[in-house]
């Protein structure tokens, strides 16, 4: 925005206009190497891999870990950076655990002694960390709470609000609409453009508590699978093979896998069959 070659705003004054410092603007960023980028990504693929087996670790120990168990010295106020930048938070109490962002309205927990009992009652969804090539992605995926259903999923880039929004008009248009959609308290579900499209169509919001993993647990489960059985037993060099190999483990999830939570039923068929009868009791 601001022009430094405009004859009659000097530099100073346009930042002043704009209350962005003088210094920033000048600023040039540095250029990191390919040898650090490399480094980090792999930091930050191992604190994903520790933090799926055990979720409750927090940086000191990430760092701890890490520095002796893969022999990748680090320190752990990078850990602290790092798991910001990827959204990882540790399931541990922490103090003022009621004290939320006073930008960001924050909705209540729902689910607690609630009985789920039918398909599109409640969904959950939330955004992951994965790790592709040399580089990583992130996946936002829906599931539906009763059959372990797989509703949608969408893979990008960047942690956006855009591919949350895209992830649940797919899963409405091709599924209805549901009761209660369940997420954390992530900076994406708390902009006014997701807060706007679940009030257009009348679906109750419920959040987890701060640092609650376990409050959305069925969909931090269902990451758990996919990362255990898909993501760190095969190498992924760009986003079509990672996205190919998603599509691929959802449609054996739905469709094929036993599910011990389902009676060992399929989460297609007990989404499909108790949705059918569902429609028919009230129909």
């Amino acid at each position: 925005m601001i022009n430094g070659k405009e004859p009659s705003i000097t530099v100073k004054k346009q930042c002043e206009l704009l209350k962005i410092n003088r210094t920033g603007f000048y600023y040039k960023p540095r250029v990191q190497s390919p040898e650090k980028t490399a480094l980090i990504e792999h930091i930050m693929a191992r604190i994903d891999y520790w933090h799926t087996q055990e979720p409750a670790m927090g940086s000191r120990k990430l760092a701890k870990i890490i520095s002796e168990q893969d022999k990748t010295p680090v320190g752990r106020k990078l850990i602290t950076s790092l798991m910001a930048k990827m959204g990882i938070i540790p399931i541990y109490p922490k103090p003022n655990l009621s004290i939320s962002n006073k930008r960001h309205k924050k909705y209540q927990y729902l689910l607690r002694n609630k009985f789920i009992f039918m398909p599109n009652q409640v969904w959950a969804t939330d955004i992951t960390y994965v790790k592709v090539g040399r580089t990583h992605m992130y996946l936002t995926a829906i599931i539906d709470w009763f059959s372990r259903y797989i509703i949608a999923w969408r893979l990008s880039d960047t942690l956006e609000t855009a591919p949350v929004l895209e992830a649940v008009k797919d899963a409405i248009e091709r599924y209805g609409v549901p009761a209660i959609i369940n997420s954390d308290q992530g900076s994406q579900f708390t902009s006014d453009e997701y807060v706007a499209l679940l009030k257009k169509y009348g679906i109750r919001q419920s959040m987890d508590g701060k640092a609650r993993w376990v409050d959305n647990v069925i969909i931090e489960r269902w990451f758990r699978s996919l990362k255990c059985e898909r993501i760190y037993v095969f190498e992924y060099n760009s986003p079509r093979e990672l996205r190919l190999a998603i599509r691929t483990y959802v449609e054996f999830y739905n469709n094929i896998r036993p599910h011990e939570s389902l009676d060992n039923e399929t989460p297609v068929k007990r989404y499909g069959l108790n949705y059918i009868a569902a429609v028919a009791a009230t129909a």
